[in-house]
């Protein structure tokens, strides 16, 4: 049985896997987004073209603007889902604990694949990405 352990940020993510409370957990993989940790005056986006609308409503953007970070955000989160999902269907992957820092949790959720979610058994929102590997085990088996 393969219980796999996410703990990340959004800059970071580390992979854990654990066969028991005794066994300990292993770290499998690492994932790094730097990107993540940039400023937004630091990042460059294309914004949306803006209509003025000559009925004169005012501007209308053609999309949704998302900010160059909170994209970053979406992108490392979409990346980090996809990574589990092939972890199911490669059938690695029997239960689930993410450990995440609070506004990178929601966004995760938000990404994962239905069938990946339901494999969820254990969430925290706290961000122990530079935390050791046995306090990350004291907050997942209490």
């Amino acid at each position: 049985m393969s219980h796999i352990i996410v703990v990340a940020d959004s800059s970071r993510a580390r992979i854990f896997t654990a066969d028991s409370v005794k066994s300990g957990l292993q770290e499998i993989e690492t994932m790094a987004h730097p990107e993540g940790r940039m400023h937004e005056q630091d990042m460059v986006s294309d914004l949306p073209g803006k209509d003025s609308g000559k009925g004169g409503a005012g501007d209308h953007a053609f999309q949704e603007i998302v900010e160059p970070k909170k994209q970053e955000v979406i992108e490392f989160a979409k990346r980090l889902a996809k990574y589990l999902e092939s972890m199911r269907k490669a059938n690695k992957l029997d239960d689930l604990s993410i450990v995440a820092a609070p506004a990178f949790l929601g966004v995760l959720r938000e990404q994962l694949a239905a069938e990946t979610t339901k494999k969820i058994v254990f969430e925290l929102d706290k961000n122990l990405t530079q935390h050791s590997v046995e306090d990350i085990s004291s907050h997942c088996f209490k």
